[in-house]
């Protein structure tokens, strides 16, 4: 438990007074503590909000910890790791030599790169409670666009091919969200972190290697979806990408949609499993199947955009074109190339919508977005992502600004300490409670 009085004074030093539970003395005060860091993008990043160059969930955790190691708020707890390690044995000691003693953190739930919002953190032996932020709900706002796919479902992969979008109005969105509400399975998508015979699906798509079994679909469940802003062609700042794929790849892409034959007609499918196998060969690159990352695995955790990259020489990508039973392309032609930021060759561009969603745990916003393109009859695309929610925790309430971190330990000192402070409460009353 820590405590001090806020705000604290603007002058360079900056104390909080530490206690430690008598009745349980190995609980040190860092023990169960979870900070909520809202993940946000830099100025910079927003003024080039369709390809930015963001930051993994990885990368915030090493941003954490080059503020927590050298801080006063954790020096008790590094010091007692040091006393910890002192009193192990020569040989566990020897193996862990070269491990230099920092803040334990992990995280529940990974943001991709281009994605913002609630990023949950551990701290300490916290990173042991994240398990239980796995099964909760999370609440996400999502902009789709229309008219395009591409290998990994959004804004910063490879075009794969484009489709009619100026039929595509409001209400046809409104309609098509129908389909994806209540339960229905969906496959996870090639890029994630789930395995197949012990190595993980992006090792696969990274090699251009097929998977050995069939991806299987799981269930998920969207207690929310609805269509908060409807945006016109030409009132939006959201454009396509530039690059485009090779033709190796569009034609690999066309022969895994003919393979998956029925599968691939909506109108084939259950209400309740709508839109489970529009992701059949999954290029989402989402790489969250809900796996806890703590430090020790952050060095090999892959960087998205590398992967994707590397990705481009796979014999047998991704879905991403119409399948033969939707609705017919009419003699519209869609501009070739695309610049960012300009106009679509004169034409209007492309409508988007933005989408708020509530999902369980395993949902990709990313292959909702590309089967609601296919639903109306064109292609789609996810723009924006922000997870405005995980399980208790919202965006601008209970949340750590990134940007604070830069502004010093007089900044975030105050806001963590009494993050830790609200979440020893709780954890102090469910024990009473269970005890």
């Amino acid at each position: 438990m820590c405590t001090g009085t806020h705000p604290v004074p603007t002058t360079t030093t900056f104390e909080i007074k530490y206690e430690f539970k008598q009745d349980r003395p190995r609980r040190i005060w860092l023990a169960n503590l979870l900070i909520l860091i809202g993940k946000q993008s830099s100025p910079l990043t927003r003024a080039a909000i369709n390809k930015p160059p963001a930051k993994t969930s990885a990368q915030i955790i090493r941003d954490l910890q080059q503020h927590f190691n050298p801080s006063k708020l954790f020096a008790p707890w590094l010091a007692a790791e040091k006393r910890k390690r002192d009193r192990e044995s020569h040989n566990q000691r020897q193996r862990r030599r070269d491990r230099r003693i920092q803040v334990k953190i992990g995280h529940g739930g990974t943001l991709d790169p281009i994605a913002t919002g609630v990023l949950i953190l551990g701290v300490g032996t916290g990173t042991k409670a994240l398990s239980t932020f796995l099964e909760c709900t999370k609440t996400y706002e999502t902009v789709v666009l229309f008219g395009v796919a591409t290998d990994s479902y959004d804004c910063v992969g490879k075009i794969l091919g484009r489709a009619p979008y100026s039929h595509i109005t409001k209400e046809c969105v409104e309609e098509a969200l129908q389909q994806f509400r209540g339960e229905f399975h969906q496959k996870p998508p090639i890029f994630s972190a789930l395995r197949i015979q012990g190595k993980r699906l992006y090792e696969y798509a990274r090699e251009g290697k097929e998977t050995p079994v069939e991806i299987q679909e799981r269930p998920v469940v969207v207690t929310e979806l609805e269509l908060v802003e409807w945006m016109d062609g030409g009132t939006h700042p959201f454009t396509w990408p530039e690059e485009e794929a090779e033709q190796e790849e569009q034609e690999a892409a066309k022969q895994t949609l003919r393979a998956e034959g029925a599968d691939s007609n909506p109108e084939a499918l259950d209400k309740k499993s709508s839109g489970a196998n529009y992701s059949a060969a999954g290029a989402g690159t989402k790489r969250k199947w809900e796996s806890v990352i703590e430090v020790d695995q952050i060095d090999n955790e892959p960087e998205i955009e590398s992967l994707k990259r590397r990705s481009c020489s796979m014999k047998t990508p991704t879905s991403n074109l119409q399948p033969p039973e939707s609705p017919q392309p009419t003699n519209e032609v869609e501009p070739a190339g695309i610049t960012k930021g300009t106009p679509f060759n004169g034409k209007i561009g492309p409508p988007a919508a933005k989408i708020r969603m509530t999902v369980s745990s395993g949902f990709y916003v990313r292959s909702l977005c590309h089967d609601l393109g296919r639903a109306v009859g064109s292609m789609g695309i996810m723009s924006q992502l922000i997870r405005t929610r995980q399980g208790r925790f919202s965006l601008g309430e209970n949340t750590l600004e990134y940007d604070d971190l830069a502004k010093g330990e007089e900044e975030w000192g105050p806001k963590v300490c009494e993050m830790l402070s609200s979440w020893t409460k709780e954890t102090d009353d469910q024990h009473e409670v269970t005890e």
